[in-house]
């Protein structure tokens, strides 16, 4: 075998790794391996400089293999994929070594031993690219068409911004209706625009689109196939199923309000009602505010109900739900336009009126709202007294003073609940977080995007949201999208599970163990034998150590390849004579 020639680049990164870890240090020790032909140090190795020094170093030297020990590769895999490639390189030949996220960072208070661990990393670095085949990524054909699964805001901007770029849209809502939660809403912020206005400009636009169709009373029942051809069954309300070939599949699938238990701030008793609620009774009403046939004359609001809770109940919900507080400040202030005169209180935990909703917080303490604050150890009590709605509250901002207040109306501001969707996680293999919502791969990188690929989530399926944060990341969804159908291929990375059938003699642990159902049992030479679809596989590796024969490695990723890892990083790195 041809003896390596690697190039090896440790990034200062602006002293985000050099204040903490010795690199001069680390290039002194990794040039005494015999593998390394280039050993350098710079400032920052990211910077179009750094980035033509590494090409003019592989061309002039002939490096076949090359290790970059900078900061994580979630900023610069693709910047240096990049540098190999222009190089004439393959791209695979390139490992990357996390010595600020993982080393620097992590050990500020020892730089002796950050040096230390620094160059464990990068001989592990430098053992793996050793051993590193040239791989080339999977091209995959896509399909110009997309399925959307739930029509509420969301759903419904996705599925119209999908036709504006020429993809095709099967478009299913479980309902009997689309349009979701904001259907049943009256005017919202900031814009005051009813929520019946906003549903039917958008299902008039629908409707007006030939490449949408629009299936009500529908569930997924069914997906095979992988990223740009998937193979989907769509049950319809009169039980006929039909079969659909889409290229991705969005998912929007909105979310559930808390509904408080009996007795929680009082609920159950006559007047105390939802936020939600407590919308629709401002919506029906015309001159003026009534419950029961009676004219409201006091509101009191108690936010965070169902949010931000502490870990007594089984289920807590721990998150905030963003819109509650602007939605609350919203209501105050069209029951002020209503009547000027009704008094408004607000029992708060803390006001994250964010952004430019903070206008509504301020319009409603202007017109007369009265914000008391309290602790979450000591939440109000609701009690009904001699037919009155009493309220009670220790307002901490007056140093504990406890208030009485005679309520017409109590209104529980209650937050997003995830939406029950067990059958789709299981049919579409989507990620659930802690907190029930669905998960994307990285909230800043990879927003919209899941461990599924072709498998979009957006709107407050994946978390709390208000209107216009729904429909951005739909919008991101539909960006995805777009790049993924519209050039009619897409490249997938080639770590990929293979098998051996040679050694293999299909006992079936390896496709039991595969969350993502990639490998099936064929016939290889007359026997049974496992094979692994590469477009399914995300090389995740629960396979390998399943398998009785170690008929099973991951391309990239190769029990050699690891097990050199791991006999570099153990290891000494003091009073070495010869190999880093």
């Amino acid at each position: 075998m041809t003896k390596r020639r690697l190039g090896v680049f440790i990034c200062q990164c602006g002293g985000n790794i050099s204040d903490f870890v010795d690199t001069e240090q680390l290039r002194q020790s990794i040039e005494k391996n015999s593998l390394v032909m280039v050993a350098q140090v710079n400032m920052f190795t990211c910077s179009d400089a750094g980035q033509q020094n590494i090409i003019t170093e592989i061309i002039n030297k002939n490096l076949d293999g090359i290790v970059v020990a900078s900061c994580s590769p979630k900023l610069h895999l693709n910047t240096f994929r990049a540098v190999t490639r222009r190089a004439g390189l393959n791209e695979y030949q390139y490992v990357h070594v996390n010595l600020r996220e993982q080393c620097s960072w992590a050990h500020t208070h020892d730089k002796k031993a950050a040096t230390e661990k620094g160059l464990r990393l990068i001989r592990a670095g430098i053992a793996k690219v050793s051993l590193a085949n040239s791989l080339e990524k999977l091209r995959v054909k896509t399909l110009p068409h997309a399925l959307v699964i739930g029509a509420g805001v969301a759903g419904l901007r996705a599925a119209l911004a999908l036709s504006d770029i020429g993809v095709g849209v099967h478009l299913v809502e479980k309902n009997h209706h689309a349009g979701g939660m904001v259907l049943q809403w009256g005017k919202m912020f900031p814009n005051d625009k009813k929520g019946s206005y906003v549903i039917k400009h958008l299902l008039n636009e629908i409707h007006r689109r030939e490449n949408i169709t629009l299936f009500t009373n529908a569930e997924l029942l069914e997906k095979t196939g992988h990223i740009g051809d998937f193979s989907v069954k769509v049950r319809l309300g009169n039980n006929d199923t039909i079969s659909l070939k889409v290229g991705s599949i969005i998912v929007a699938t909105g979310f559930d309000t808390y509904i408080p238990q009996s007795g929680e701030y009082g609920y159950g008793l006559t007047g105390v009602i939802t936020l939600s609620e407590y919308e629709e009774l401002l919506a029906s009403s015309m001159e003026t505010l009534q419950y029961n046939g009676k004219e409201i004359k006091t509101v009191t609001y108690i936010y965070c109900v169902g949010s931000r809770e502490n870990t007594k109940t089984d289920k807590p919900h721990l998150y905030c739900s963003r819109y509650c507080c602007s939605a609350t400040s919203h209501a105050a202030k069209c029951t002020s336009e209503m009547n000027p005169d009704i008094r408004q209180f607000h029992l708060f935990r803390d006001v994250r009126t964010y952004g430019k909703y903070e206008q509504l917080y301020e319009k409603a303490r202007n017109n007369g709202s009265i914000f008391l604050r309290f602790d979450e150890k000591s939440p109000p009590q609701v009690k009904e007294e001699k037919g009155r709605l009493i309220v009670r509250v220790k307002d901490i901002l007056t140093g504990g003073e406890e208030i009485e207040i005679d309520s017409d109306l109590v209104v529980l501001v209650t937050g997003m609940v995830p939406r029950e969707n067990a059958g789709l996680v299981n049919i579409l293999k989507l990620p659930v977080g802690k907190d029930g919502f669905f998960n994307e791969i990285h909230t800043k990188l990879r927003p919209v995007e899941t461990v599924i690929d072709g498998v979009f989530i957006c709107g407050t399926s994946q978390g709390p949201k208000n209107l216009a944060e729904s429909v951005t990341s739909a919008m991101a969804a539909v960006s995805k999208t777009g790049a993924l159908l519209l050039k009619g291929y897409v490249d997938l990375e080639p770590f990929v599970a293979k098998v051996n059938a040679d050694l293999c003699t299909w006992c079936g642990n390896c496709a039991k163990a595969c969350p993502y159902s990639a490998i099936e049992q064929t016939i290889f030479n007359g026997k049974q034998v496992a094979i692994v679809s590469p477009v399914l596989c995300k090389g995740e590796g629960a396979c390998v150590p399943t398998c009785p024969k170690q008929a099973i490695d991951l391309e990239g990723y190769t029990n050699r390849q690891i097990e050199s890892m791991i006999d570099a990083l153990a290891k000494e790195v003091i009073n070495e004579k010869t190999d880093a």
